[in-house]
């Protein structure tokens, strides 16, 4: 005797097929499967685990090192020689391949939520594996949120081991979580009342994001944005002038190629003053526009920064001195084969002396004849830029420290310090918490728009903050735990054909009708019976849902 299945009848799937198809091309019905994933695939999902960890730590360390973005094209430049912003294409890459991953990741949680097999694409496992040499552990950022699917495995596992297993590890990733601020510091955690006044800002080549760098206009553009002080790169020229060039050439930013075109990989301190003043120091800046600022210029500072020319320590001296600004420079020492090899100091010292400049507004960075230095000029600000002990610093007569801000110490409190090169408002706000001083910035014009920290908290509040993040936390799992738990506890002991046959039939359609009816008329046909008396001997009803009564 032969039994016909009643019809089935399938609803179409859009989202589903879209999941299973994009993460594992399997957009037909046929192709997917309820059956527990393959190691293969459970390794490849680890994989694209730790891949997602790693991008999203290399995406953030890049984030927050946006701060040293200018100083890493300057590494580039000295290493290329032609200058250019190589962090675009290294942030289009990340934040590329960070979605990329990120977007794998919620199509493999959509398959366990869903509860489809794994099945990754050979595509996507090649991807993959290009990124593999960047693996690590990441953050978990998000355990809160994959509760739901970690409850939903363990409300529908069978293996009490398994159960136990799986909430034990998750929660003890939870705790971990909950109790990583034991372990947290922050300057910015503190009572406000014992913040300390604003860190002074000093022009780090002037205003180099607004004009050409070391060049005068600059300085009077950063000293338009109420900086205290000016910070420049110092050369020696053949004939013992003093000048300010941060490259050690000048073809970045000079036009040396139209004057010299045989000398423009020579160093800049091998030309005399007068070869210098030839040149100008400002068409680079409206060229290469290497901050995107150009076209925020009003016509008349555009001709004003054509018009620029390398511009002399003496001539920087002058103009701080009639602002009442600090200046400080570091000195380089010219190649031994250099006239003013041996009288590079003496050459320094007398520019400083022949400007006219206050000694007190001066920091003194050279470690070299530092003892002939200070009989010669004792109001010199002595300034190391070397990390050194306390002893060393007394010893030398050292008062003020200029540190990278990474090198800075803050429980030494007994020395002024100036950090560079600060150019974010966060870092600024940081620094101002931990009570530094002053910071040499190349942003002036946006660290002049934060007068007060990006945030501060009292440990109070902070403590508040975090408990009730960690209650909010926890009531959200243990609701998920148990919801999961209710929603799961009736649906074991059905059949999932059976819902769906079920569901399908109780659908009042003329479709469904016309169906039940060439089925019945083609049984009969064949002489085999209603479909009712079939159905009948097995004991169960299949139109109704019902099994026969015993």
């Amino acid at each position: 005797m032969v039994k016909h299945q009643p019809l089935q009848v399938y609803e179409r799937q859009l989202c589903l097929s879209c999941i299973t198809g994009i993460y594992g091309c399997r957009w037909k019905r046929y192709q997917r499967s309820h059956d527990d994933t393959t190691k293969w695939e459970l390794l490849w999902s680890l994989i694209l685990l730790f891949t997602f960890c790693l991008l999203l730590v290399w995406f953030y360390f890049w984030w927050e090192a946006h701060n040293d973005y200018n100083e890493f094209n300057w590494f580039l430049y000295n290493r290329s020689g032609e200058w250019s912003d190589g962090t675009v294409p290294i942030l289009a890459t990340t934040a590329a391949g960070f979605t990329y991953i990120a977007f794998l990741m919620v199509l493999a949680l959509c398959h366990i939520a869903l509860g489809q097999q794994l099945n990754l694409h050979w595509l996507h496992k090649v991807l993959c594996q290009m990124s593999g040499p960047f693996l690590h552990i990441g953050a978990l950022a998000a355990v809160t949120a994959l509760s739901w699917i970690v409850a939903g495995q363990v409300a529908r596992a069978e293996k009490t081991l398994f159960q136990v297993v799986v909430v034990l590890l998750y929660l003890s990733v939870l705790l971990g979580l909950y109790v990583v601020p034991l372990y947290i510091t922050s300057p910015c955690i503190m009572d406000p009342d014992n913040l300390k006044p604003r860190p002074d800002v000093i022009g780090h080549q002037g205003a180099p994001m607004l004009a050409p760098e070391n060049t005068l206009w600059s300085f009077q553009r950063a000293l338009q944005m109420n900086v205290t002080g000016l910070e420049a790169d110092v050369a020696i020229s053949t004939d013992g002038v003093p000048f300010l060039m941060h490259d050690l050439t000048l073809r970045r930013t000079t036009d040396v190629g139209t004057f010299f075109p045989d000398r423009r990989m020579d160093e800049a301190s091998h030309f005399n003053w007068t070869d210098l003043q030839q040149l100008n120091a400002g068409r680079w800046f409206l060229k290469d526009d290497p901050f995107w600022t150009v076209h925020t210029l009003a016509t008349r500072e555009r001709e004003l920064i054509a018009k620029q020319s390398v511009c002399s320590l003496e001539q920087l001296l002058k103009l701080a001195s009639y602002h009442n600004a600090t200046v400080v420079f570091r000195l380089r020492r010219p190649s031994p084969e250099h006239p003013c090899y041996h009288s590079w100091i003496n050459d320094t010292l007398n520019a400083v002396q022949q400007s006219g400049v206050p000694q007190s507004l001066v920091m003194w960075t050279p470690d070299e004849h530092r003892a002939q230095v200070r009989q010669l000029a004792p109001g010199l600000i002595q300034t190391s830029v070397e990390k050194r002990s306390p002893q060393s610093l007394q010893k030398d007569g050292i008062s003020r420290l200029l540190l990278r801000y990474n090198q800075a110490n803050f429980s030494e409190t007994h020395i002024n310090l100036t950090l560079y090169t600060v150019n974010e408002p966060w870092l600024y706000s940081v620094l101002w918490c931990s009570g530094v001083s002053s910071v040499s910035s190349e942003a002036p014009h946006i660290l002049q728009k934060v007068p007060y920290p990006i945030w501060l908290m009292s440990p109070s509040e902070y403590c508040l903050m975090w408990v009730s993040a960690d209650l909010i936390s926890f009531a959200v799992v243990i609701g998920i735990f148990i919801f999961q738990k209710y929603r799961t506890s009736g649906m074991r002991s059905y059949n999932p054909e059976q819902i769906m046959l079920s569901a399908a039939v109780r659908r009042s359609s003329p479709d469904i009708n016309v169906m039940k009816e060439k089925l019945i008329f083609s049984e009969v046909g064949n002489g085999v019976g209603s479909a009712d008396e079939q159905y009948g001997d097995n004991g169960y009803n299949y139109y109704t849902n019902q099994g026969a009564s015993q």
